[in-house]
């Protein structure tokens, strides 16, 4: 199932891209569901290896979705883009409102589609402004469509976003 809403969520951020506008809420749904390729290793077999049994038409598939950059980076990912859970997530917003953080600029840096700004408290969000950072080209620009009033850097590393000292209150990730 990851698999599909992963293809699923490429595809509309292309047809969205192509036509030049900003998803809509059901759309924001569907893009929501994309998780990134890791534990779907089965998706990018080893070129020494041929595909999982069953998985052949869905390489294919992959294969002709993807930029070859695309491919490339989704195949690079299958090792460390997972996403942090929903519990994890409400977890560290508790945290840094006991800490004392009731609004202000939030980082989220190493975002992908942006769980972090997904779930935070609407009474935090209502006083803070969101930017994030993602290096994964399709990641970025999901991210882009799921949080449009946030600014959204990427696809770009971290480490190369020069951020002056002070510039945010709060960065939260799962880093």
């Amino acid at each position: 199932q990851k698999y599909n809403d992963n293809v699923a969520a490429i595809r509309l951020v292309n047809e969205i891209e192509a036509d030049g506008r900003q998803a809509t809420e059901a759309e924001q749904r569907v893009l929501a569901r994309y998780v990134g390729w890791g534990g779907i290793k089965q998706a990018f077999p080893n070129p020494n290896n041929p595909p999982a049994k069953g998985w052949e038409k869905r390489v294919a598939e992959i294969r002709d979705l993807l930029t070859p950059e695309e491919h490339e980076a989704a195949a690079r990912s299958i090792q460390d883009a997972h996403y942090t859970s929903k519990t994890v997530v409400q977890g560290m917003w508790n945290i840094a409102r006991r800490l004392g953080f009731d609004g202000g600029k939030v980082l989220e840096d190493s975002m992908g589609t942006g769980n972090f700004f997904g779930l935070m408290p609407q009474d935090l969000r209502a006083g803070s402004s969101l930017t994030g950072i993602e290096l994964d080209s399709i990641t970025a620009r999901i991210a882009k469509q799921l949080y449009p009033k946030a600014i959204i850097l990427g696809p770009v590393g971290c480490h190369e976003v020069s951020l002056a000292d002070n510039t945010f209150n709060l960065n939260i990730g799962n880093q």
